[in-house]
């Protein structure tokens, strides 16, 4: 089953069926969602969210889900000149770039995951770290992309939400947490004296699986619970049992600045959600 369960549309946005616009789409195991952007002014002119009651047990069946989304949704059935494919999930690793060998790929992943002897390896660029962004994609997606649309680029969901974080976080700062919250996962981005130190993703089933990742990641890179600053963006707000939890621990706590406006007066969307897809 599949729920529809949020959808924004620019007030003032050109026609839709008009030329010159970008699709930018991201999904993962919980869920798709789809931002058309105006290409010369770069502004969002509509973002659509599918959650599944569930999360899907192999790509093949979110390969599914995403046929019968563009099946479906009438928004998709227009031409773009642009698309963008964001894979979300937590196959992925960072390697410096003096520590990279194209040849090595599998062996980077191996130290965090399984991987498999047919698994797709490749790879971002993580420009503003001087690194690598090792993953696995979802092929059968990309594939069905490709016979659909031609051409696309496609990356990895933490290369957009590292390589936007590094550009615009303060460089003279207090250490700093940034957690971007997803259905079932959090990403955990840590700057201290205000470079960049870690990135780790993990998968929570409960509000108190939520704070262990956050002290557990807290507590190894040292930092002061009354004193660093933990920065919430995705799919989390202050009525959360979450954010109240966390705020027990953890004394200084906020949600991002977005980057722009197009959220902000939405009922169902949370300024700070979707960092990532409208970045």
């Amino acid at each position: 089953m599949m729920v529809k369960m949020k959808k924004l549309i620019q007030k003032n946005r050109k026609e839709i069926t008009s030329k010159h616009k970008s699709l930018s789409i991201q999904f993962s195991l919980d869920g798709f969602s789809f931002c058309i952007k105006d290409i010369s002014s770069k502004e969002p002119l509509l973002l659509s969210e599918y959650t599944f009651n569930k999360t899907l047990e192999n790509p093949h069946l979110l390969e599914e889900k995403i046929k019968n989304i563009f099946e479906t949704d009438k928004e998709l059935q227009v031409e773009f000149d642009r698309i963008t494919a964001i894979h979300q999930n937590q196959l992925v690793t960072q390697i410096p770039e003096d520590f990279f060998d194209e040849n090595n790929l599998k062996s980077y992943l191996d130290y965090n995951i399984k991987t498999f002897s047919t698994d797709y390896i490749t790879y971002d660029n993580l420009e503003s770290l001087n690194a690598k962004n090792v993953y696995i994609p979802y092929v059968n997606v990309n594939n069905f992309l490709f016979q659909n649309f031609g051409e696309f680029e496609y990356k990895h969901h933490s290369t957009i939400l590292l390589e936007h974080l590094v550009k615009n976080h303060p460089k003279d700062s207090k250490d700093s947490m940034y957690v971007n919250v997803s259905q079932k996962s959090i990403d955990i981005i840590i700057f201290k004296q205000g470079h960049f130190t870690l990135f780790n993703s993990f998968q929570y089933n409960s509000k108190e699986d939520f704070l262990y990742y956050i002290l557990f990641v807290a507590e190894q890179l040292e930092l002061n619970s009354e004193s660093f600053l933990l920065h919430f963006l995705g799919n989390i707000n202050q009525d959360f049992s979450t954010f109240a939890l966390v705020k027990e621990y953890v004394k200084n706590v906020n949600f991002i600045e977005p980057e722009h406006d197009f959220l902000e007066e939405s009922e169902h969307f949370f300024p700070h959600s979707n960092y990532i897809l409208l970045s």
